[in-house]
């Protein structure tokens, strides 16, 4: 009996060394850091949570909503996240330790998995507000996005560079897009300023709603603001009643993580993400030119490792 109990215990003791790899990964938690849930982070968020637990196997995501980039920056910085969509002006200022921009300090953690797709800096306001251009938000009620948002920021930028402050708008209102959108159907608000994929749901709302004009940001704007800007069209009937192409800025998102998260879980997240992009595109429409050939491009915080192997792998890094 004393044999059988001994070769009892060494074979369970085997079998979980064989197992171990397993059971871990089975406790792979993925938090997937997005935005506000009438955004495109929302969206394409509860896509790659889908994915990884589809292709990933043994791991548990979640989606969470939050301020976004600023916001899950930050998150990221403190361990509460493995993956965050944030645009890259945001990285920039997080790298920088950018304390205007809502850092307390250089965020030496963030880790780049992959650039995504390009958000379109659309201003849109209701024809009846009589806003055409940049110069006529003064004095006019806007909204320009969650405080410390990669949306804020950006207004910040494209405002600046405009010449305009947002001492000189008659109203400034820090609300998300759904919240925007509400208080120009009642009258309560202007214009709003949304960085955001093409197609945002909350634009495309607003537009079947009352008449917008979608305002142009015009290349010498776009010149003073500078990278990581650049030049982009809204092409025409992106939204009800947009008759013409509309140039505007745009600016890179990015998938990002932390450093101290394994090279093998996010070569394991990379991979599940990057051989799975039709699932992704399904979506939402902004995920469309998502690439494997560009994901390991320009990256403003350093590629992390597991990314790395991935797109070198592919022949793309």
């Amino acid at each position: 009996m004393r044999k059988l109990a001994s070769k009892t215990i060494g074979l369970a003791t085997a079998l979980s060394l064989v197992l171990a790899p397993a059971i871990a990964r089975a406790d792979e938690f993925v938090n997937v850091l997005t935005g506000g849930t009438s955004g495109v982070y929302y969206p394409i968020g509860v896509g790659i949570s889908k994915i990884l637990t589809d292709k990933m196997p043994g791991a548990r995501p979640s989606v969470q909503a939050t301020k976004a980039s600023v916001e899950n920056l930050n998150l990221i910085q403190s361990g509460k996240g493995e993956i965050g969509l944030v645009l890259g002006d945001a990285v920039q200022a997080a790298v920088a330790g950018d304390t205007e921009m809502g850092f307390k300090g250089k965020l030496d953690k963030i880790r780049t998995i992959a650039a995504i797709y390009p958000n379109y800096v659309q201003i849109v306001a209701s024809a009846d507000s009589g806003i055409k251009s940049l110069a006529d938000l003064k004095g006019k009620r806007l909204s320009v996005g969650a405080p410390k948002s990669g949306t804020e920021l950006n207004a910040r930028a494209i405002l600046t560079a405009a010449g305009l402050q947002y001492s000189d708008l008659g109203k400034v209102e820090y609300l998300d897009f759904g919240q925007s959108v509400e208080l120009i159907k009642n009258r309560q608000l202007d214009a709003t300023l949304q960085s955001a994929g093409l197609g945002v749901a909350s634009i495309r709302d607003l537009a079947n709603s009352v008449p917008i004009t979608v305002v142009e940001v015009p290349a010498s704007v776009i010149q003073k603001v500078g990278a990581p800007f650049v030049s982009a069209t809204i092409p025409a009937k992106t939204y009800q009643g947009q008759d013409a192409d509309v140039q505007t800025a745009a600016i890179i998102n990015y998938l990002v993580t932390r450093s101290d998260l394994s090279e093998d879980t996010v070569y394991q997240m990379t991979k599940a993400i990057f051989d799975n992009l039709n699932d992704l595109y399904a979506a939402h429409a902004a995920a469309k030119v998502i690439k494997i050939e560009t994901g390991a491009k320009n990256p403003i915080a350093p590629l992390h490792p597991g990314a790395a192997k991935y797109f070198k792998e592919k022949g793309a890094l």
